[in-house]
């Protein structure tokens, strides 16, 4: 079955309008070289629905479940217990949508999902405000960075070689476009963080310090003396957090220093969905909240007297002001913000509290038992659920034989850091509450017997 919505007489009327003598001759500006004389090379010829259906259900069959093995993998994804009442809760009606409406405040039941999803990123992340949520927790560091531009008027940031690889090629992306500098680097298969350097590279350029908590080994630096030194160099300090979940456990980083957290917030009732949609979080604090990118719901009462909800701040400037424009990230993940909320919302302080203790006792139980296996050796003298193998062999040919055996055994740096040899040989497992003693000892197993 084909779908063409326009006949043969639409399309010359259409042309007509505009006036082009051909549908060809709309591309006349594309270089001959650049255009194709035939189909795409090596794409197969068109195929009906059912056939297409059949092929991609071949293909999805090539896939190791998560839930299906032993499940290891973690580096900015993981996969938490989701409460089946989260997704029955989001998929009503009046909540199924991604998108804040143009005319908020006629939707109170959004506002006010909003505002309890701002309190509770506020609270966890130790900071004055949140707005209500952005796309994911890599663009929300790239806003953070462009944030502190504003705010300092200075153009130099200064990332931790402990920030998730693919936050940096994000923001390395955009700040082609923007002139911001970036100093980066590999990390080192140290349990020592970069702390110390960070410290040392501050100056009187430096617009922020950019730091993930924990970082991409797992490790946890402190914060303070790095928010010491930037705050006594006029820059500011973004904490970053991938894993909310750790929060639970450790000092949230706006009560450590941070003047911007931002982070991911996939762990907290949404699930892996092969990469996405995921949630951004960002909070500062309150005399930064004008520069704040996204949108701010906020609590009133209206001409009676009853508590109300309304859209406080909103970057939609940027329809009028474009590259002046504070942020052109126009949206939020309002789904994904409500799915984090409701999981929040049940779990409460205390379940919180005990869901950390919990990921945390059982990775510290892998990690005893890991770094009893010929070849292996522990990185980490402190982790939340997440932590740094250094193994015998390269992880990444590791990684892919232990997959065969139906074990998603980590995330080889090597993956993350294809061009840094001396990261070759390192292996990020991630343990959280759905990992059994069971399945610790599977891969302990497997990975001894790789190894040998």
């Amino acid at each position: 079955m084909r779908y063409l919505p326009l006949t043969q007489p639409d399309r010359e009327a259409m042309l007509a309008a505009v006036g082009a003598p051909s549908v060809d001759a709309l591309f006349a500006d594309v270089p001959e070289g650049a255009r194709l004389d035939g189909p795409v090379p090596g794409l197969p010829n068109h195929a009906s629905e059912l056939a297409v259906e059949r092929h991609l259900t071949k293909l999805a069959a090539k896939n190791l479940a998560a839930g299906a093995a032993p499940f290891f993998l973690g580096c900015g994804a993981y996969r938490h217990h989701v409460p089946a009442s989260v997704d029955h809760l989001i998929q009503r009606g009046e909540y199924l949508t991604a998108y804040t409406p143009y005319q908020p405040e006629i939707a109170q039941g959004t506002l006010q999902m909003l505002f309890e999803f701002q309190t509770q990123v506020a609270t966890l992340l130790g900071c004055d405000v949140a707005n209500a949520s952005m796309y994911d927790g890599s663009t929300a560091c790239w806003e953070a960075i462009t944030m502190a531009r504003r705010v300092t008027r200075r153009g130099k940031a200064i990332l931790s070689s402990g920030l998730h690889p693919h936050y940096v090629s994000v923001a390395q992306t955009m700040a082609k476009f923007t002139g911001d500098v970036l100093e980066s680097s590999a990390p080192t298969l140290t349990a020592e963080t970069d702390s110390d350097a960070l410290i040392a590279a501050i100056d009187g350029d430096t617009s922020c310090v950019v730091v993930q908590y924990p970082d991409i080994l797992g490790r946890i630096p402190d914060l303070r003396p790095i928010a010491e030194a930037a705050h006594a160099n006029k820059a500011l300090l973004i904490a970053v957090v991938t894993e909310p979940v750790a929060l639970g456990a450790i000092a949230a980083p706006g009560d450590l220093g941070a003047d911007i957290v931002v982070g991911e917030g996939q762990s907290l009732g949404v699930g892996l969905q092969f990469g996405g949609p995921y949630v951004g979080l960002f909070a500062c604090s309150d005399k930064l909240v004008r520069q704040m990118p996204g949108r701010l719901c906020g609590e009133t009462v209206d001409a009676e007297g009853k508590r109300g909800f309304v859209l406080t701040l909103s970057t939609r400037e940027q329809h009028i002001r474009r590259e002046k424009a504070t942020s052109n990230i126009c949206t939020n993940s309002g789904l994904c913000a409500l799915a984090f909320s409701i999981h929040m919302t049940l779990l409460g302080e205390k379940g919180l509290r005990q869901l950390a203790l919990s990921n945390h006792a059982r990775a510290s139980a892998a990690a005893d038992r890991l770094a009893k296996v010929p070849g292996v050796e522990l990185v980490n003298t402190s982790f939340f659920n997440e932590f740094t193998l250094k193994l015998s062999k390269e992880a990444r040919p590791v990684v892919r034989t232990l997959a065969e055996r139906g074990v998603l055994a980590g995330v080889s740096l090597g993956r993350l850091y294809p061009d840094a040899a001396e990261l070759a040989n390192g292996l990020v497992v991630a343990v959280t509450e759905t990992v059994t003693a069971e399945d610790i000892e599977t891969l302990a197993t497997e990975l001894e017997e790789v190894l040998a």
